[in-house]
């Protein structure tokens, strides 16, 4: 028979359902995710450090896992919550099931609540600090931890998932953090193509937390691309001769990373910089703008965003709890998307040099209405 488990919020709701992941208790602030698909990807994402993801789809499961779609080599989210838990998995690229799969990697997951009734809560009263717990079972007890949980404002959470040594990614090292001692595993990738000279242009990406996919996505649009830690040095990272420099996603609270927005001003106008979500916050506060936290954060793969200069709708991937306040913006920037839902920033541009950040996450592939290609817009102005 399958534990129980339950979910405790810090407003003191209380949700019980049924084990399907690994025993144990873990705290986090928790979050609702509107993808239908892409339960893999959200759940390593570095970005969800210390974050409980609530799918909203009900049924979470049905195609198994399949190791290559990781953005990094383990679990990143602090827990799992879904309605209904597909036992029975199909599909041609599966390994194996995503209940394995949590139990391999330590993830506390429960099923069997109202997930409906629990996104309707969070969109009202805002995103709250939690616990998943199927070890500690006492209603009142799990409200207390929950309330005592020091939250996400105020903590950097960058230097638990970000790389310690530089490293080039390519055919045989691995763009994404485990944790912040993690060995790179390999992983194939195909060579980048060249630039008319004959050399791809070089990106030194500052990992805060960054996924797979952004290093597979710069690759692709023509760059040989060099990881080095959030915390490296303008010194060091010019040292290392970049053509265009990156600021990666990752998790926690902008403001906390009280080093990055330094180095970032010591890089502006030297080369050309791109900004993706927390990369997009700390561009923001390097030149004078201020972040906030949002209510309950935008966290899904389908939220429309107007590009300002085209009048076009983009459908975005976002994942993030903190914005950059509109009102707080300086003269040098402008903004360049803004989300249709709550009209929060969803991208800016510095009008004197080239540097510009997106707050969703950039897609290689698109598909219908998906966002034009961020990568290639960032090597059209490497020279």
């Amino acid at each position: 028979m399958s534990a129980i488990g339950k979910l405790a919020l810090e407003d003191g709701g209380v949700y019980t359902g049924v084990s399907f992941g690994a025993e144990g208790e873990v705290f986090g602030e928790v979050c609702f995710n509107t993808s239908m698909v892409g339960y893999l990807e959200i759940i390593t994402d570095p970005t969800y450090r210390n974050q409980i993801v609530v799918m909203t789809y009900p049924h979470i499961g049905s195609y198994g896992i399949n190791e290559e779609d990781m953005q990094s080599s383990r679990v990143q989210a602090a827990g799992l919550v879904v309605r209904e838990y597909s036992r029975m998995y199909s599909n041609y690229r599966a390994q194996y099931s995503l209940q394995e799969f949590l139990v391999r990697h330590g993830t506390v997951a429960i099923q069997g609540i109202d997930t409906r009734a629990l996104t309707r809560r969070l969109r009202s009263a805002g995103t709250m600090k939690a616990v998943l717990s199927t070890v500690d079972l006492d209603d009142q007890s799990l409200v207390e931890k929950a309330r005592a949980w020091p939250g996400l404002l105020g903590r950097d959470l960058t230097q638990e998932v970000m790389c310690r040594t530089p490293f080039c990614w390519n055919d045989s090292s691995e763009a994404t953090t485990a944790s912040a001692t993690t060995v790179k595993s390999p992983l194939v990738r195909l060579a980048p193509p060249d630039k008319p000279s004959g050399q791809p242009a070089h990106v030194v990406c500052l990992d805060f937390g960054i996924k797979k996919s952004i290093a597979r996505g710069l690759a692709d649009a023509g760059c040989r691309v060099t990881i080095v830690p959030g915390t490296a040095s303008a010194r060091e990272i010019l040292e290392l001769h970049p053509d265009g420099i990156v600021l990666s996603n990752g998790p926690g609270d902008p403001k906390a990373v009280t080093y990055a927005p330094k180095t970032i001003r010591q890089l502006l106008g030297k080369r050309p910089i791109l900004g993706v979500g927390l990369g997009h916050q700390l561009l923001a506060l390097a030149c004078g703008a201020e972040t906030l936290k949002l209510k309950f954060g935008h966290h899904g793969s389908n939220y429309p965003v107007i590009n300002v200069s085209t009048n076009r709708v983009e459908i975005t991937i976002q994942n993030h709890g903190f914005s950059v306040d509109p009102d707080s913006l300086p003269d040098c920037l402008e903004v360049t998307h803004v989300n249709l839902n709550d009209q929060s920033v969803e991208g800016l541009r510095h009008r004197d040099i080239p540097a510009f950040g997106v707050q969703f996450h950039p897609t290689a592939s698109l598909g219908p209405g998906s966002s034009p290609n961020v990568f290639q817009t960032f090597r059209s102005m490497i020279v």
